[in-house]
Parts: C-alpha cells; structure tokens; sequence
C-alpha cells in the first residue's frame, strides 16, 4: 500500500525494536538513511539496529562509529533506499525479505514486496525522504543526523553536480549545514580522498575501455582478479561507474563488475535524452533515468554484449 509521509511518520511512533534494512554493496544514501532513522528512533526511545553489510566501505564509519550495539526481538523491519529485495545481502533477504513492514525510497522502479510503501521518486535522494520524516517526527536535528542526512544527499547527486539536484535538495542541504553537518569533510571525503588501492585499482579498470556507438558510449570492466591485483575491495568500487561518462561526447557511461557468485553487476550512467532504467529494464533491472543497474549471468563476453545488444534496440540501431 503506498503511503504519505505523514503515515509513515504515524507508524514509527507506534512501534518499537526496529530493524533497518539497507542495500548490499552500500553507498552513502542507503547508510545515511539508516543511520539517520537509526539516531531519530534511539532519541525517541526506541530500540533499532541497522543490518549493516559486512562490504562497508571503511570511508563510512563517522556515521556509526559512536553507537553501541541493541539487542533485542525485531518486530518492525524498514528498508531505506532499497529499490528489489535481490539489492539485500542473501542472509538479510532470507531472513527479512518477506517481513518488510515500510518501504522508503526513491527509485521508480521499485518492487519490493512490503505492507507499506512510502515512494518518492521525484527526490535527488532518499535521505531527502527521511529528511521529511524526522521532521513530521519531531525528531531534534542534531550533528549527527545532519552528518548522515548530507551524506545521502550529497554522494546520490554527485556533490550536488547531477542532474537530479533540484532546489528543494539545496534548501535541504542548507538546513543541514546550519543543523551541524560538516559538508567540507564529508565532500572531501567521499569525493577527494582515495587510497592507494583504489587509485591501483581505477587503473586496471581504464585499463579496460572500450567505445562503441561512434563514441556515444563507453565502457570498462572488473574482474575479481583485479582485487587481488590492486589490494582493494568491493567496497571501493561505487565512484568507477561514472567516470566512462566523464568522457568527452559520451552519453551512455557502462561499468559491468564481476561478483564473487559467478554473476556481474552492470552499472549505467547515462546523459539526457537516454533513460538508464530503460536499457537496465531490458535486463531486469531498473533504477533511475540517469542511473540505473542490473545482474546478468554469462561469462564476462557474454554479458557485455547482452548490455550492447539491449543499447542498440533502446537507440533502434
């Protein structure tokens, strides 16, 4: 059932031992989403606990390192920015995926099976969601929340440089500078700072471009073997799948990931008028107009032409 807001809102406060739920492979907008809610329920004398993924990029930790662990009986489970339950670690989605009792996010292409859905698809972020709720919860804005708030806004629009940054996603960002939100550090920390293996790791990845379209498109790989060359992880991957469309000329950036299962990720950034969610929903996935993914099986040849293959029908080549 899609609900506002405000019902949303009306549910949080009549329910306790909370668990949140956030996507695997997280990313600033589903952690400063849980985490957020997390500090709002815990100041209004709630129990909740947010299922983080063991892949957490250690770059995250400001948001939860001060906070202890709560045991108890989950009896309400919420999911923050988690468009399909196949997004879930598979331990969290076997163990939560059918108990989802609220739903935020901001993805159009949202199919998660739960009793409520608050859906806002217009917004930059879904931290822009949560946003909206601590406020109709009354809940007191402090540093902490504004840090995890602003990360979510920040990193899901690209330090405010995408095209899905509207006037509310300023004035929302404003709010939470003047509430305690250290935008400096965190943009320079998600954005400015990389480690060594990282810088190793884009490498190798580059390393990998390929053109096609007449320059339209480009496209990089990686393969598990890269980490071990590199040092690095799965949780340093989230900034590679947009540099193909920094690219001169190209609208459609593609960043296909090899992951442990045997499957591989395909990451698209695209430019107006081309519609991510379009292209990855050929493949059974979804997202957003401008960024969207999906999972596909085959070997690491067969995929990319899958993906080059669904292009082509989209642009009626």
């Amino acid at each position: 059932m899609r609900i506002n807001v405000k019902e949303a809102a009306e549910m949080l406060r009549t329910h306790d031992n909370i668990i949140i739920l956030v996507h695997s492979n997280p990313d600033g907008d589903t952690l400063g989403c849980g985490y957020a809610l997390l500090r709002a329920l815990r100041k209004a004398g709630k129990k909740a606990e947010v299922m983080r993924p063991l892949n957490t990029g250690k770059k995250y930790n400001y948001l939860f390192d001060d906070l202890g662990k709560q045991d108890f009986e989950p009896e309400f489970v919420v999911s923050v920015d988690v468009a399909d339950i196949k997004l879930l670690d598979t331990d969290v989605r076997e163990q939560y995926g059918n108990r989802i009792n609220l739903a935020i996010d901001h993805h159009p292409s949202n199919c998660v099976e739960c009793k409520n859905l608050l859906l806002e698809d217009t917004a930059a972020a879904a931290c822009e969601i949560i946003y909206k709720l601590l406020l109709e919860l009354g809940t007191e804005l402090d540093k902490k929340i504004a840090d995890c708030l602003y990360t979510g806004i920040s990193t899901d629009t690209g330090c405010f440089r995408y095209s899905n940054t509207s006037a509310q996603t300023y004035r929302f960002a404003a709010d939470l500078v003047e509430k305690g939100a250290d935008g400096a550090y965190i943009n320079r920390i998600m954005f400015d700072t990389k480690t060594k293996s990282y810088v190793i790791l884009e490498r190798l990845v580059m390393d990998t471009l390929e053109m096609h379209f007449g320059g339209r498109c480009a496209m990089t790989h990686l393969t598990l073997d890269m980490y071990e060359k590199s040092g690095s992880d799965e949780s340093e991957t989230d900034p590679l799948a947009s540099k193909t469309r920094q690219i001169e000329g190209v609208d459609i950036g593609i960043f296909v990931r090899e992951k442990t299962d045997g499957t591989f990720k395909i990451s698209l950034r695209t430019l107006e008028p081309v519609d991510a969610s379009k292209i990855c929903g050929m493949l059974g996935g979804g997202g957003h107009a401008r960024a969207a993914g999906c999972q596909v099986e085959g070997t690491l040849a067969e995929v990319k032409a899958k993906i080059i293959s669904a292009i082509t029908e989209y642009l009626g080549q």
